[in-house]
């Protein structure tokens, strides 16, 4: 998918500490990439409270398909949008792009279960963050 398909787009600054030995960034800060794009947007548009609130989102799923490297100096752009929203669950799809393309450098899905904090057992997405989640479904 192409930067227009992801209504959510969070800037993130790529770091001298992500590139690896062979001069680009290394495999596992992608995951870092999803899950700030994420949690940027669910505290920001959702209202999750993550010091205090009583639901959290878990990780259940991740996946990353690469397609290009990135490399530092840099801006990744991270798309968002909700692919899938269920009672308790959300698969999100994620773009990751390099300032000057509209084609992605790598994409992935990530898939929160939201569950009670205390005793961690699944609770329905909560209202707020339900709304938020329907504003960037395609």
């Amino acid at each position: 998918m192409e930067r227009a398909a992801y209504p959510h787009h969070l800037a993130i600054t790529l770091r001298w500490k992500d590139n690896d030995v062979y001069g680009h960034v290394n495999n596992v800060e992608y995951y870092s990439f999803f899950d700030t794009v994420i949690n940027d947007f669910l505290i920001r548009s959702g209202g999750l409270d993550i010091h205090g609130g009583d639901v959290i989102g878990l990780c259940v799923d991740s996946q990353c398909t690469f397609k290009q490297p990135l490399e530092f100096p840099g801006v990744v752009d991270a798309g968002l949008r909700c692919a899938q929203l269920g009672n308790s669950s959300v698969r999100y799809e994620i773009g990751l792009f390099r300032e000057d393309s509209t084609h992605p450098a790598a994409t992935g899905r990530f898939v929160h279960v939201f569950v009670d904090r205390t005793n961690r057992r699944p609770v329905p997405v909560p209202a707020l963050i339900r709304t938020a989640l329907e504003g960037i479904a395609p």
